[in-house]
């Protein structure tokens, strides 16, 4: 059997293609009836699912949850490994690791650092803790494509000029896949592909500012929605249960999708 890292590969070889963020595993298995080719986990959506907020969830309980998504479908799987649960490189090496054993085709680490004041880690350390992630892989017997993400226009950074020496470094460092989520003007797109073409780069569409067609055109290879689809979900379930509390009335669960419809999906 193809290992699935090596089809996630070859996904980033040439086109675009999307790669949702499902948090449990009817998600996963819904998104795969879609006709996506890939998946990818959200630390956002499946922190939530638990009653936590983003960055809250332990590493053993993500490291689960990878294995669980992983094992529920047969498309390959790109986990969201937040920060790698750890701040010194050593510590990456190992968490790393560990996540490669999960099943998953990919993973990815960001440089956030929690720390208001400073949300971005120092550089020199964040390509140390990129080229951790690669060294982890490459010692894993496997080809998980590594993703380095920089956070600056999610964080309150939004400096295009440090966002991309930092992706451009990550390049270096080993990262098979270049990613600064909040980016959406089609310069900044533009800028971030070819400061580090021929690496693919990966786009977050977490909102309606532009089509898989234009990001393609762009030579996006890659599209992920991070927790935009448990945000929706979430919207959904909110509104029906605050019109209950509120009116007492159940409009908004006429609106919902058939009990029958959905079995169908997981008979």
């Amino acid at each position: 059997m193809t290992p699935r890292w090596e089809e996630f590969r070859r996904l980033h070889r040439e086109g675009c293609f999307v790669m949702p963020n499902p948090w449990d595993v009817g998600g996963a298995r819904a998104l795969v009836q879609l006709g996506f080719r890939a998946l990818a986990t959200t630390s956002s959506g499946f922190a939530w699912s638990l009653g936590r907020a983003d960055n809250h969830v332990r590493l053993e309980d993500a490291l689960a949850h990878f294995y669980e998504i992983a094992s529920a479908v047969e498309v390959p799987v790109n986990a969201d490994f937040e920060g790698g649960f750890a701040i010194e490189p050593v510590h990456i090496v190992a968490n790393v690791k560990r996540a490669t054993e999960t099943g998953i085709a990919g993973l990815s680490i960001e440089d956030s650092s929690g720390d208001a004041a400073d949300p971005l880690f120092p550089f020199s350390l964040s390509v140390e803790r990129i080229q951790a992630a690669r060294e982890a892989i490459d010692g894993s017997g496997t080809e998980i494509v590594l993703t380095g993400r920089s956070e600056g226009f999610i964080v309150g950074r939004p400096d295009l000029d440090e966002t991309l020496r930092r992706l451009k470094a990550y390049a270096d460092a080993g990262a098979d896949c270049l990613y600064a989520p909040g980016i959406k003007s089609v310069a900044d797109i533009c800028a971030v592909v070819e400061a580090v073409s021929p690496k693919p780069v990966n786009v977050l569409a977490y909102a309606d500012f532009a089509t898989v067609a234009e990001l393609a055109e762009l030579g996006v290879r890659r599209i992920s929605i991070g927790g935009a689809l448990a945000r929706t979900a979430w919207t959904g379930f909110l509104e029906a249960a605050t019109e209950i509390a509120e009116k007492g009335t159940f409009r908004a669960l006429g609106r919902a999708v058939s009990g029958s419809v959905l079995n169908r999906k997981f008979s």
